[in-house]
């Protein structure tokens, strides 16, 4: 195939993607809508008054960042691992599989269509947190950078899930006893300062620590890690991640029989 046929194949996968979750927005861009603003009222309004501030700032400013980074991750992976595996319990899988394209175009097409819903959720999002704080962005460059690595790195973790997934049971393990456990132990609801030294440490090895604190910085200027080494660690799981999945769709694990 030559480069302009692999872009058309990209762009095919990308707008398909991306049509599916538009297609069916009742069930993909309303409810994360309607629980981050549950959370907003709750968390920030009802319990944040009681708590006051945190890292020199209103409780309800303090926790949006995290909260938008936790929309992001969910729906980038949670787009990605109900769409791949959707395509292989129709068997449409096997279509890309006998056509021209090459599993990086593959991997890049599903990719693309989780980073898209993932920033379409936590623009929604970032729009209904104003109405209830104010956000500035402090650094808009890694601001922007953070959300669309960490919506790579969950769309890359969505494929995963997808690939060794054999029922739909399967997808909703990881989300449910890997995914959500981190995510609220990630800091978005508080800082990791706050903890005990040893439990601080260990949080330290929760991946999302980094994307929530990178995010916070970008927002508010504030962060319990180094956001240099955030970003770095981020860029790791993200290369380390790409290189497996791709290695996994070229050996034809969990797609071929």
């Amino acid at each position: 195939m030559s480069s302009y046929e692999y872009w058309v194949a990209f762009v095919t996968i990308v707008t398909r993607e991306v049509r599916r979750f538009l297609r069916i927005w009742p069930q993909t861009l309303l409810p994360p809508a309607i629980t981050m603003s549950l959370y907003f009222v709750i968390f920030g309004n009802l319990i944040g008054s009681r708590i006051g501030d945190m890292g020199g700032f209103d409780y309800m400013q303090y926790i949006v960042p995290g909260l938008i980074m936790m929309s992001v991750i969910q729906n980038s992976y949670g787009n990605v691992v109900s769409s791949f595996f959707g395509t292989k319990f129709q068997h449409s899988i096997e279509e890309m599989l006998v056509s021209p394209m090459s599993s990086l175009i593959i991997l890049l097409g599903f990719v693309a269509g989780g980073v898209a819903r993932g920033v379409m959720v936590g623009a929604i999002v970032t729009a209904l947190s104003l109405f209830f704080t104010d956000l500035a962005l402090t650094n808009v460059l890694v601001t922007f950078a953070v959300v669309i690595m960490t919506a790579v790195l969950f769309s890359l973790g969505g494929m995963v899930n997808a690939i060794f997934a054999n029922k739909f049971d399967d997808i909703a393990i990881v989300p449910t006893f890997v995914l959500t456990p981190l995510t609220y132990l990630g800091g978005v609801f508080y800082s990791i300062d706050l903890l005990p030294e040893f439990w601080r440490g260990v949080s330290l090895f929760n991946p999302i620590v980094y994307m929530v604190n990178a995010f916070r910085y970008g927002v508010l200027g504030v962060s319990d890690v180094d956001v240099g080494f955030s970003l770095l660690a981020i860029a790791t799981f993200t290369v380390i991640l790409f290189a497996y999945v791709l290695w996994l769709l070229n050996r034809g694990v969990g797609i071929r029989s």
